[in-house]
């Protein structure tokens, strides 16, 4: 479906995009993941035909996204991170506006968005800028996908949504998945990513990695550890203080820990005590998706 082959990009002598080469099967829900500034809006843009590359060339079905630009956007739909619709017309002039730009009706393609739209057709008479932020990502779907694209681009869809109104998103997208459209999204969030068939991991303009989820954890190459405390801050400090110690990331109530030649620290809670730490405690736990890409930055870093 999408193939992208050495795609790079710079902006004022920035680079937002090096050497970037990834595939997307038909029908594949595809997760690009990685930090604010890490390339992902751009490669998006790239796709959806609104940037040019600098080298490197982007295929959807066998046709070029430069050369054949107006081909293309007449079957993608393209869901941008901020809220681009417009806020003063209604839930429902929206739809039928972004139906006439793309030549169709809301009623002929009523059925591809009716899940989704029966969610926010209560209010279909209040404006745009009204709606709560959930509703305004499903209004948002709903115009990415009144022309009937074989692909849709979304671009952080849930950011700042909570966490009911993201759980739903995705069961759409699910939906949408089984009716043969090829889904490409970006997401902040780990829960998230793993719901994808494969992910892409992208810091700084380049690939790390990709591959199905699952695969991705498993190819951490050492033993990670929960260790918890009552003073987290200081817990960290005292974390990285210690010779034994390679690598320590706060994640949640506690903070992730790997050790130097993956052997773990069997006098470590007693030094923790040392410091004043009451009760510790340490967990052999699996790596997520999270602990997988801190590796991969720090390879990519030292290399």
């Amino acid at each position: 479906m999408i193939r992208a082959e050495n795609i790079s990009m710079s902006f004022n002598g920035t680079r937002a995009l090096e050497s970037v080469s990834l595939n997307v099967d038909k029908s594949e829900l595809f997760g690009l993941i990685g930090p604010d500034g890490a390339g992902k809006t751009t490669f998006f843009r790239i796709v959806t035909t609104l940037l040019i590359p600098e080298k490197g060339k982007v295929s959807i079905n066998k046709l070029d996204t430069v050369d054949d630009y107006r081909a293309l956007r007449k079957n993608i739909g393209y869901m941008p991170g901020r809220f681009s619709l417009y806020q003063d017309l209604t839930v429902e002039e929206n739809l039928a506006f972004y139906a006439t730009v793309f030549g169709t009706t809301v009623k002929e393609n009523y059925h591809l968005i009716s899940d989704i739209y029966s969610h926010i057709e209560p209010f279909k008479k209040r404006r745009a800028g009204k709606l709560s932020g959930g509703m305004k990502q499903k209004l948002a779907l709903c115009c990415a996908l009144i022309h009937a694209p074989e692909l849709i681009v979304l671009d952080e869809p849930t950011t700042g949504v909570d966490a009911v109104s993201r759980t739903e998103f995705w069961e759409m997208l699910k939906k949408l998945q089984g009716e043969g459209i090829t889904i490409l999204v970006s997401t902040p969030y780990m829960d998230e990513a793993v719901l994808c068939d494969r992910v892409a991991l992208i810091q700084k303009g380049r690939i790390l990695g990709i591959d199905k989820p699952g695969s991705i954890t498993g190819n951490f190459s050492k033993e990670i550890y929960a260790i918890k405390g009552r003073d987290k801050f200081r817990l960290i400090r005292d974390l990285r203080d210690r010779e034994t110690v390679e690598s320590v990331n706060p994640f949640g109530d506690s903070v992730h820990v790997t050790f130097s030649g993956n052997e773990y620290d069997e006098n470590l809670l007693e030094y923790l005590e040392d410091k004043g730490h009451n009760d510790p405690g340490a967990e052999l736990i699996e790596p997520g998706i999270e602990d997988v890409f801190l590796e991969l930055m720090s390879k990519e870093e030292n290399d």
